[in-house]
């Protein structure tokens, strides 16, 4: 049975611990936990290891069964170092994290191959495997080019419905990408074409963050719940490779976090059955 779990960013709001008990009584197999705060004001979890709150995450994690795959989220730029990825692979490790979630920011390839690569080489000495994302509005967009640079630095790739699309990428990127390079497929839904605008309210929930082009508000803030939309989602699931785990990422405005994470579900369930 594909492993199904959810990414944080669905539920930001939500403390490492409130998200995994949520998880576990919406029904999920493992969660993504954001270790590593992205943008600006942005609230930071105090996740290190040891700390209380760690501890609590793992003790929830004990008593669901639910597993963390993945920790994020690192920012490669032109000056990021081991000072910058230590911390979070700490905390992820401490977790019994698999992947780090990483995006591509420089534009120098050569040079963000090497960060990669060297990355690469600390993570796998605490058992985890940095995912590149290619990510619509950055300098890393397509699957092609997030494959070329992670299979250049022993990386892999993280594969994301919306940026898939967003970012020009085709249904035949994903099929010719080196299996081992898929560690997981993160699943939301929205209109086949990206929005002009978005209209949201003055106030967003802790976490969320709505600066910026419409293409990352509506990463960050207004996925559409999986099923509402026209994205091609199970020709995605078709496309990567059989049994790849599938990570539901909607973050989205008007409902409860019980009621947002036991639809998602259910939708990801109807559509891999």
């Amino acid at each position: 049975m594909t492993p199904i779990g959810i990414a944080h960013l669905t539920l930001l709001r939500l403390s490492p611990p409130e998200l995994v008990a949520t998880a576990a009584a919406a029904g999920y197999d493992f969660v993504g936990v954001r270790v590593k705060a992205v943008t600006a004001g942005e609230h930071q979890y105090p996740m290190e290891p040891g700390s209380p709150m760690s501890k609590e995450t793992l003790r929830r994690l004990a008593d669901t069964g639910l597993e963390v795959r993945d920790v994020e989220f690192l920012t490669l730029g032109p000056e990021t170092g081991p000072a910058d990825w230590k911390p979070a692979l700490d905390a992820g490790a401490a977790l019994g994290a698999r992947t780090l979630s990483v995006v591509g920011v420089d534009p120098d390839r050569s040079r963000l191959t090497d960060t990669l690569a060297a990355l690469t080489a600390d993570a796998r000495a605490v058992g985890i495997l940095p995912t590149l994302e290619p990510i619509s509005y950055q300098p890393v967009s397509t699957v092609r080019e997030a494959g070329e640079l992670a299979a250049a630095a022993g990386a892999a790739v993280l594969l994301d419905a919306l940026h898939l699309r967003r970012g020009g990428s085709s249904l035949e990127d994903v099929r010719v990408l080196d299996p081992a390079l898929v560690p997981c497929l993160q699943l939301c839904d929205g209109p086949l074409e990206a929005p002009t605008h978005l209209d949201l309210p003055a106030e967003l929930p802790l976490g969320m963050k709505a600066d910026g082009s419409v293409l990352q508000v509506e990463a960050r803030v207004q996925r559409g719940i999986i099923g509402s939309g026209e994205l091609p989602l199970a020709e995605l699931v078709a496309a990567a490779p059989a049994g790849t785990p599938l990570s539901v990422e909607v973050p989205h405005l008007g409902l409860a976090d019980l009621d947002l994470a036991r639809r998602n579900l259910d939708a990801v369930r109807e559509l891999v059955a």
